[in-house]
């Protein structure tokens, strides 16, 4: 656990920011959620319960950086079955590929606290650009010492670009699982340097 004596933040375009240096994902305050279409009825949720994240504020906040690592095997939707097959060939095969990873390649600013961070995300060996909408939920000092900051994160990916294909028609038409899954991301971050 990491304390800070300086400033824990600054201000910038009329937002109150983090200082820069270098923040990990604080694993009590996280959570890596997705929602996808189910029998084309109803929608599933579920999370990935272990993942890691370093975030590199930058002097200039638009050349901040993020790196993710997901743990594949960690999916769950609350229903052992499902998980199992989500965790197989048919879907992320987390045996092959045990992580997913997401990697930035630029922070842009959108309006107030709002952000759009680029980025390459790789699902089963297969990398695609993915933006994700970024909210800024604010910057502080913890009673801890601990300078943190929190965000939300939000995308939405078609999983088919990722090869995860896997599907059965319905009679009634339509498929099973739907293509396009929501991704919700929420966290806290804690400074380190």
């Amino acid at each position: 656990m990491t304390s800070s004596t300086g400033e824990a933040t600054r201000e910038w375009e009329g937002l109150t920011i983090p200082a820069p240096g270098t923040y990990l994902l604080d694993q009590a305050h996280k959570r890596v959620g997705f929602v996808a279409r189910h029998m084309m009825v109803s929608k599933v949720r579920g999370e990935f319960t272990e993942a890691t994240a370093t975030i590199t504020v930058a002097e200039d906040p638009l050349r901040s950086a993020v790196t993710a690592t997901i743990q594949a095997a960690s999916i769950t939707t609350s229903q052992n079955d499902r998980d199992v097959h989500l965790r197989s060939g048919d879907f992320l095969d987390a045996e092959q590929f045990p992580t997913l990873e997401y990697r930035s390649t630029g922070v842009a600013s959108r309006s107030g606290n709002e952000f759009v961070l680029s980025g390459e995300l790789t699902i089963k060996g297969v990398t695609r650009p993915v933006d994700l909408a970024v909210e800024f939920e604010g910057a502080g000092r913890s009673p801890f010492g601990q300078d943190i900051f929190g965000f939300t994160a939000t995308t939405e990916i078609d999983r088919e670009d990722f090869g995860l294909t896997w599907n059965v028609a319905l009679e009634t038409g339509g498929v099973l699982v739907g293509r396009k899954i929501k991704i919700e991301i929420e966290g806290e971050a804690i400074r380190q340097d």
